[in-house]
């Protein structure tokens, strides 16, 4: 993932800042708990597409 492209992109929920994990191609969002996809280089930035994590996911340190 373009690092560029992760320094703009928030959390739609949230407003807040994502991580990308390259192991699952997810963009986390610890604040709303939730992980977007990466398909293909492409971010999926819809809620409805997100899966929720669970509190050992969110406390994950960062890759």
């Amino acid at each position: 993932m373009d690092t560029k492209l992760l320094e703009l992109l928030v959390c739609p929920v949230t407003k807040g800042p994502l991580l990308y994990r390259r192991d699952t191609q997810e963009l986390i969002s610890r604040s709303a708990r939730l992980a977007y996809p990466v398909r293909d280089g492409i971010p999926i930035m819809l809620e409805n597409e997100a899966r929720e994590l669970s509190e050992e996911e969110a406390a994950r340190p960062d890759a």
